[in-house]
């Protein structure tokens, strides 16, 4: 997989067909004498259009996970329905057209990388070619080319994590489910897993992804659901999510010193307060990318020593 950061593309406009609907769609689990233990998702209501990257978001136990599993039909809803690709969610045929990676992969651990994606395959009546070519593609695809014929209980969990991935897609499905899909994986495995998301929607691919690492979704989702203890908060697409709507920023290269008292005088004169001018930060994720990058093409580099934070050049005005 490539290493370079994923763009993101924009949403579906409206125009697509919405593959995933939920109207009014709960889940409440009770205990053996029929008593409520637990109120998992509140009535939800979300459409997810075709070709979109859409984000599940939310802390651990807010109903992102109980969403996924109502969707596949792997539990049943309290109250409410869910329909996928037009059919209900307990209509288990129409899984053949869905992959999903769980939040905790469940393989044979005796397996190597092609056996397991062989079996899965066959799960799926596909023709002994067709497996083998798939999984050739796959295992290509999440970067296990090296480790193939190695058993599965031999791999790290990044590696498990990359595996289960290329078993969900083994059947070229329409609709993608990734629960946490970035689980266990280094931050170079971390960029690849996004970069392969993206990839996935340019194929015309859906995907509906949980996490509650706020970074993955910000940087390939098209459209976000926020829960909070089962119950939807926010809704929308992820730009417009986080516009700051009173800020305005201006961005140049080349700008010399001295414009600077200028530039603070006009945003002064017309009531601006805050001004900052200074340098860009780039992300910690890109600062190890370089860093890893610059390494491995110049083996045997040091590095220099830092400024210190006094020789900031950034300025700030109140």
């Amino acid at each position: 997989m490539n290493v370079s950061g994923p763009s993101r593309s924009g949403a579906g406009d409206g125009r697509g067909d919405v593959i995933v609907e939920t109207r009014n769609l709960s889940k409440t689990y009770r205990d053996f004498w029929g008593r409520r233990k637990k109120v998992a998702l509140k009535p939800l209501d979300l459409e997810i259009r075709r070709g979109e990257i859409f984000g599940l978001l939310g802390p651990n136990g807010s109903g992102k996970t109980t969403t996924l599993k109502l969707l596949l039909g792997l539990i049943f809803p309290t109250s409410g329905e869910a329909l996928v690709f037009g059919s209900e969610a307990t209509d288990v045929r129409k899984n053949e057209r869905i992959g999903y990676l769980p939040e905790e992969s469940y393989l044979y651990k005796f397996l190597d990388a092609e056996e397991t994606l062989d079996f899965y395959g066959r799960l799926f009546d596909m023709p002994p070619d067709e497996r083998r070519r798939r999984a050739s593609m796959l295992i290509e695809m999440v970067g296990l080319a090296r480790d193939r014929k190695r058993q599965l209980r031999e791999y790290s969990k990044g590696m498990t994590r990359r595996i289960g991935v290329a078993q969900a897609l083994i059947n070229d499905p329409e609709l993608v489910m990734l629960d946490e899909p970035t689980s266990g994986l280094d931050p170079i495995g971390t960029r690849e897993m996004k970069d392969l998301i993206v990839d996935l929607k340019a194929r015309g691919k859906t995907v509906i992804m949980c996490s509650h690492l706020l970074a993955d979704v910000e940087d390939v989702c098209d459209r976000i659901a926020v829960l909070h203890q089962g119950e939807l908060k926010e809704l929308g697409r992820v730009e417009d999510l986080l516009r700051v709507g009173d800020v305005t920023q201006i961005r140049a290269r080349g700008l010399p010193p001295a414009a600077e008292a200028e530039i603070r005088e006009i945003l002064a004169r017309h009531g601006g307060t805050g001004i900052e001018i200074g340098n860009p930060k780039t992300t910690l994720e890109d600062l190890f990318l370089e860093v890893v990058r610059d390494a491995e093409a110049r083996p045997g580099r040091r590095a220099t020593a830092s400024p210190r934070a006094g020789d900031d050049h950034s300025t700030r005005a109140g």
